[in-house]
């Protein structure tokens, strides 16, 4: 039985990073979308309903905590889409609350994580290795 072609939402302000990571998904066979700030990343889940969202939490316009915290709140899809932080922020216990509370599945320090590392990541979240 074929797998359907799985989908993921790159939610990042910093270009190099958006489009590194938008590379390498492609590569591995995802549907790929992309949004530089909070507020394009929440139209484009609540639009295309990807499979998983990575999502920064540091961006102008709508922070990644911000995005969650709506995404979560508007439908049963928001409320169950996988999401995995990717940010520059060492969890403190302000961030470490604000974040759980919507339960992301991972909150990854970007520095700590090459990008193969994520894709797997994310393969593991979604159940596809």
């Amino acid at each position: 039985m074929e797998q359907k072609q799985k989908s993921i939402l790159v939610v990042e302000d910093e270009m190099p990073v958006l489009n590194a990571l938008a590379d390498k998904f492609e590569r591995e066979d995802f549907i790929v979308f992309k949004a530089k700030n909070g507020e394009e990343g929440l139209k484009s889940a609540l639009e295309n309903r990807p499979d998983m969202i990575l999502l920064d939490l540091m961006m102008p316009k709508m922070d990644g905590i911000e995005m969650m915290r709506r995404l979560r709140e508007e439908n049963v899809y928001g409320r169950k889409v996988p999401i995995i932080i990717l940010t520059n922020l060492s969890a403190d216990d302000k961030i470490t609350w604000a974040v759980a509370k919507d339960e992301p599945a991972y909150y990854l320090i970007k520095s700590d994580w090459k990008i193969d590392d994520v894709v797997d990541k994310v393969r593991d979240t979604l159940g596809m290795k």
